[in-house]
Order: C-alpha cells, then sequence, then structure tokens
C-alpha cells in the first residue's frame, strides 16, 4: 500500500519474486497479489497523492504512516543517512490540517488525528493552518521533521502545490496528501488539485463500496445528499464546492451527507439548468439587469415546484427520477444559488449580493457560512453597508 509502485493490473502478479517464493513454500498456483507494504521512510524528495472518494480511507491512510513512524524511531538510531535530509528526519512525521476542520473534530483531545474508526494522538506533531504561508512557516519552525502529511491539501490556495514542490526538491522532504481530487460533481476538485496532480510523483488511489443498498461495485464518485423529512434528496449541481464537516451523518436537512457512489447510481440533478439558465441569470445581473435572476430566485425560496428548475426535473417513474425531483426539497435553494454564483462564477458584486438577500430576506446565517467554508466570507450583520 504505502511504499509499492503503481501496477497497470490493479496489484496483480502472475509471475515474478513473490510468485517464485510461495510455491517454493509449496503452496498451489494461485493469484498472488502486490504485498501491502508499510510506508518506505528511506526515499527523500517524494510528493505523494492519496486521492478517492469520502470513506475510502485516506486519513486511515495517513494514520497507518504514523503508526509506521513509530517503528521506524524505535530502530538502532545508528541508521542509513538516507533517513535524514537537510536535518530532517524522514521517521519523524507530522500531521498539517485545515483550520476549517477544528470544529469537525471537538470531540476529540485537540492533539488528535481522527479518521473513521478511531484516532491516534500527535502530541506536539500536529498543527492547523488556514494558508500555504502558514504552512511554510510551520516548516520552518519544526526543522526536525522530515514527512508532511497535509491533510485536504485540495481545500488550501493554489500556492501550496509550488511551495510543497519547493521544499520538497531543496530539503528532500515527503509530502503525503491525502485529499479529495474530484468533487460531488465528478469534476477535478479545483485549481489546488490540478495544480497537485502535476508536481506529484506518487499517486495512490483508493476506492471503496459503492454505498447503493443494491450494488457491490467498486466506487469511485462522491456522492453529495441531503434527508429532508426521511427522503434521501441529492445535492444539485450548484450546491457549494466546499461545506466543512461533511464525514459525519446528518438529520438536519440543511446539513449534507456523503456516500460512495459507483457511475450507475450516482444522482447530480441540475447541470444543465445551471449552464443553460442559472450562470445566463447571473450575468444578466453583473450586467446591470438583476430582475429576472431575481425573479428566479424568489421561486426557488419559496415556490421551487414553480421556479424553472422543476421544468428540468424528470418527469418519467423509477428511483432514479424520482431522486432528482427530490432535490427540490432541499432546504435554501435561493441561497445555494447565491453562493455558486458569487462565490464560484464570480459573477456577482458582494454589493448586489447583499441587496439580493435583503430584498429577498434570504438566510444570512447559512449562506456567511457557506460563503466562508468556500473562502469568500461575507459579514451579513454589517447593516451599513446593505445598499450602495
Amino acid at each position: 500500500m504505502h511504499g509499492s509502485t503503481s501496477r497497470s493490473d490493479g496489484g496483480r502478479s502472475d509471475g515474478g519474486s513473490e510468485t517464485f517464493f510461495y510455491r517454493t513454500l509449496g503452496i498451489p498456483r494461485i493469484n498472488v497479489h502486490h504485498p501491502v507494504n508499510h510506508f518506505d521512510f528511506t526515499r527523500p524528495g517524494r510528493r505523494i497523492l492519496v486521492v478517492g472518494p469520502m470513506g475510502s480511507g485516506k486519513t486511515g491512510f495517513a494514520a497507518q504512516i504514523w503508526r509506521d513512524s513509530r517503528v521506524a524511531l524505535a530502530k538502532n538510531k545508528r541508521m542509513p543517512e538516507c533517513l535524514t535530509q537537510d536535518g530532517a528526519d524522514l521517521r519523524h512525521v507530522f500531521f498539517v490540517r485545515s483550520r476549517l476542520d477544528k470544529r469537525r473534530f471537538s470531540e476529540y483531545p485537540d492533539d488528535a488525528l481522527a479518521y473513521r474508526g478511531g484516532y491516534e494522538q500527535l502530541g506536539a506533531a500536529i498543527a492547523d493552518i488556514a494558508s500555504s504561508f502558514e504552512l511554510e512557516e510551520l516548516v520552518h519552525d519544526n526543522p526536525e521533521y522530515g514527512t508532511w502529511v497535509i491533510d485536504e491539501a485540495s481545500f488550501y490556495d493554489e500556492r501550496i502545490a509550488y511551495v510543497i514542490q519547493r521544499l520538497s526538491d531543496a530539503r528532500g522532504l515527503v509530502f503525503v496528501l491525502p485529499t479529495l481530487i474530484l468533487n460531488f460533481r465528478n469534476a477535478v476538485f479545483n485549481t489546488t488539485a490540478e495544480l497537485l496532480l502535476e508536481v506529484a510523483t506518487d499517486l495512490f488511489p483508493l476506492t471503496a463500496y459503492c454505498e447503493h443498498r443494491a450494488c457491490l461495485v467498486d466506487s469511485s464518485y462522491t456522492y453529495r445528499y441531503y434527508t429532508v423529512d426521511g427522503k434521501e434528496c441529492p445535492a444539485l449541481y450548484f450546491d457549494p464546492l466546499i461545506i466543512v464537516g461533511g464525514d459525519r451523518v446528518h438529520s438536519d436537512a440543511r446539513e449534507p451527507n456523503y456516500a460512495t457512489r459507483c457511475e450507475e447510481h450516482h444522482v447530480l440533478p441540475g447541470k444543465e439548468y445551471t449552464y443553460l439558465v442559472l450562470k445566463p441569470l447571473g450575468e444578466e445581473a453583473a450586467a446591470g439587469q438583476p430582475e429576472a435572476l431575481e425573479a428566479e430566485l424568489s421561486l426557488l425560496a419559496r415556490q421551487p415546484a414553480t421556479s424553472r428548475l422543476a421544468e428540468w426535473m424528470p418527469d418519467q417513474i423509477g428511483e432514479r427520477a424520482e431522486l432528482e425531483r427530490n432535490a427540490l426539497n432541499v432546504p435554501c435553494l435561493a441561497e445555494r444559488a447565491l453562493a455558486f454564483l458569487f462565490a464560484e462564477q464570480n459573477l456577482i458584486s458582494e454589493v448586489l449580493l447583499r441587496r439580493i438577500v435583503r430584498r429577498l430576506q434570504l438566510d444570512t446565517e447559512f449562506l456567511a457560512q457557506r460563503l466562508s467554508d468556500n473562502r469568500r466570507p461575507v459579514d451579513f450583520s454589517q447593516g451599513e453597508l446593505w445598499t450602495s
């Protein structure tokens, strides 16, 4: 797992040393797979992407590296010099997480590396940061650490990819990057993810079973949905890209749940609507004609079944069609649409955003949280800024 190289045959080894070794033991002819290795602390300068859908075990992968480091550090101190790079011991592992994630782990100790199934306490070898600049400071202040695990690296500014590359090339530091590469829309997560793919030296893809109740297919897609009155309601395409705290099960209809799904069972309604209707309305608003956008947002907020979005929902019978229609039951649809136009598409100004929110009496608490998650914070409590 950790130290092995990628195999185009999915890990199967029909020949080679492993097969020969097991045959010498008298084991009959069977498929011998590539071994699951412990982490290799003897190879400096690597930038390792650990990718997969939510629930595939990315953070658990990082926790295993920490446990492996405890074994490696207990070895004889007279180890090969290759373990030390520019004063940093590759066996010393430091875990970095996003400051946004702190509220996800409030029930754990401050020094906990939490993952599904448990946690590891890292003592001083864990910190939270908000930007690539803080990462540079952290590495500078902890020169003895040679292996750096940066959880959810795609959540940071684009600059972090080149910071990692420069530190890795200059000092031989190893960076392990457990992160989403594909978002719930099945697209590359963001520009940061694209750049991380460019600078990576190794890639470890993780998968999980499709979590549909009638499927056991190995899956790589992340499915986002909401639970409204006990019903599964898939997130619309224009749902905010980043929502912090999504690795828990939520009964609150305003908070998302996630599941791993195969292509057949991944449901994502509203993509055509987003680009054929919502975005053009945002462009009209940006050009000084916000009336049509406000009218559609008003319907999304109060009568979504009569909105233009509803026209794009399928009318046939079947589980998938019913799920897509359920998306209209998700609360705060107007706020989600505004967040998409403001934080992702940069189509409407903050002044216009405030004006629409005020006129339609939208949920400012919900919208402020989603904008903050997506690094476009707006303080709606500043009443004097409602009008221009």
